[in-house]
């Protein structure tokens, strides 16, 4: 329970089982000391009616959003830049970079046509190569991310028909409804890791105040994904997988990455012995995934496969640990010199051998370890694995982690210490793009803050990996608690796991 607005009840063993945040951590503890110290053995915990956790952390969360907001305020700055002194964007001197407030949703306005007013997978263009030739492009984005841009647009047009609202231009409308949309996608990602964390509901702390939330929470539309992200995991948890499957559907049709949670799901339900619960949630994905994406791949299929053409197409990332290695070595890349049209196709098998590689090397933990692990651990790790080994890590990608490492592994510090480090690289990261003959920096000094990253990350994995062997030592398991997000898999029988070889038969070892 988060709070009980009636009277004290004489038996509180509920409040004494609540994490305390400010007794059993030692940096919440110096914090508290703020404010008057951790409370007293005989404070009345959970009682209050009005400042309960989960509304504290959605307070939290929205400082954090507003600091976000102002971060991003000076890419939406206007001057009489225009033809005859009409109103534009001030992007004068590199301002997007120097300011460090550059946002994808600000270009993107009128590089994908949104400015125009066409739906955007019917609406076709031509963009120049290099090489002179020209590539007809479509909306790059997966088909809720995309709709949600085009319904902020419809928006942004009806506020500045109307002349009697606040204006501005039309770009800047545009990028603050996107942002309102992203404030409750955030808040509802907040909402879901709280309610999933129980009685660690202070753990989402860390999601409401990451440092990420300031940098990246408006980046892009990354936001939307982390929201059915987590409600797919809190329906999961609260034994509905048809709705976490639905939700997971949606998700994968916003982003691709929610979708890696069935992967965690099957070694699970198959140790545990709930495979019909796997299924149900798959067969909902499924059926989610293809009702947002069927109508608009029938009717402009070009404009559908947009998404998965770019993506084939792109190179190594700058932030990739491919691009990485080319940075400090010189090295050409897998495929050597690519030319305009030519897509990476030795980049690409090496991508997905790694994660399927990955993907195999969770599963045997998840099947050989002593003690089923937990849900959030195993999603964790497939994410994590993920983003380190593809062709792409986008700087919001970041936001991906942020609930799940909290429900993996909550210790406060080490978590915020890797947030602080994924934030801060993107200092380094604007003052590369600005360029060196702008006063910028050498590649190598922001490739150089990448490896930094990815260490920690790694770090993260290394620390998880350790406690689903040393169960003892996860903080989310102490007083007898299995798994707080594993819904039917929470307290099941280990009917799978913990195997020996004997001779060429497998044979279970007893639990007890």
């Amino acid at each position: 329970m988060l709070a009980s607005p009636g009277p004290l009840a004489p038996d509180r063993s509920s409040d004494r089982a609540r994490d305390q945040p400010a007794v059993t951590d030692p940096m919440t503890a110096e914090l508290a000391a703020v404010i008057g110290g951790p409370a007293g053995k005989h404070a009345v915990i959970g009682r209050q009616r009005f400042m309960t956790p989960l509304r504290v952390l959605l307070l939290l969360a929205v400082v954090f959003l507003s600091l976000g907001w102002f971060a991003k305020a000076g890419c939406i700055q206007q001057a009489p830049n225009g033809p005859e002194g009409a109103l534009g964007l001030d992007w004068s001197g590199s301002r997007q970079y120097v300011a460090m407030c550059y946002s994808d949703t600000v270009p993107l306005y009128g590089a994908e046509r949104l400015d125009e007013g066409a739906f955007p997978y019917k609406k076709s263009w031509e963009e120049a190569n290099s090489d002179g030739t020209t590539q007809i492009r479509y909306m790059e984005y997966p088909v809720l991310s995309g709709l949600y841009q085009y319904g902020s647009m419809v928006v942004a047009k009806a506020w500045t028909a109307m002349p009697f609202l606040p204006q501005a231009l039309q770009v800047v409308v545009y990028f603050n409804v996107v942002v309102v949309g992203l404030v409750l996608a955030w808040l509802i990602t907040v909402w879901a890791t709280a309610l999933s964390a129980g009685r660690r509901i202070w753990d989402a702390a860390l999601v409401a105040g990451s440092p990420l939330v300031i940098v990246h929470a408006f980046t892009n539309f990354d936001a939307l994904a982390t929201a059915f992200a987590a409600c797919s995991i809190l329906a999961w948890s609260r034994k509905r997988p048809v709705l976490a499957g639905v939700l997971l559907g949606l998700g994968g049709a916003t982003k691709l990455y929610p979708l890696f949670l069935l992967g965690p799901l099957l070694v699970l339900c198959w140790r545990a012995g709930k495979m019909r619960e796997w299924c149900i949630a798959a067969c909902s994905t499924l059926a989610a995934w293809l009702v947002v994406n069927l109508p608009v791949a029938l009717l402009y299929p070009h404009g559908w496969y947009e998404f998965f053409r770019l993506n084939s197409a792109r190179g190594a990332d700058p932030d990739s640990l491919y691009n990485v290695i080319s940075s400090f070595t010189g090295w050409t890349g897998f495929d050597g010199t690519l030319y305009p049209g030519d897509k990476p196709m030795v980049l690409n098998a090496v991508t997905l051998l790694l994660f399927v590689a990955v993907c195999v090397g969770v599963a045997y933990i998840a099947m050989n370890a002593p003690t089923r692990p937990r849900l959030a651990q195993l999603t964790f790790l497939v994410v994590a694995g993920f983003l380190l080994t593809n062709k792409v890590w986008s700087p919001q990608y970041s936001l991906w982690l942020v609930p799940l490492a909290v429900l993996a592994l909550p210790h406060r510090r080490i978590l915020l210490a890797w947030m602080t480090i994924d934030a801060l690289v993107w200092f380094p990261r604007m003052y590369y793009y600005l360029g060196i003959e702008n006063k910028g920096i050498p590649e190598q000094w922001f490739t150089a803050t990448v490896v930094v990253r990815d260490l920690a990350v790694v770090l993260l994995c290394a620390l998880v990996i350790r406690q689903i062997y040393r169960p003892s030592e996860d903080l989310v398991r102490r007083g007898g608690v299995d798994d707080p997000v594993g819904g039917v898999l929470d307290g099941a029988p280990d009917v799978a796991g913990r195997t020996r070889v004997t001779g060429r038969r497998h044979e279970p070892v007893p639990t007890s």
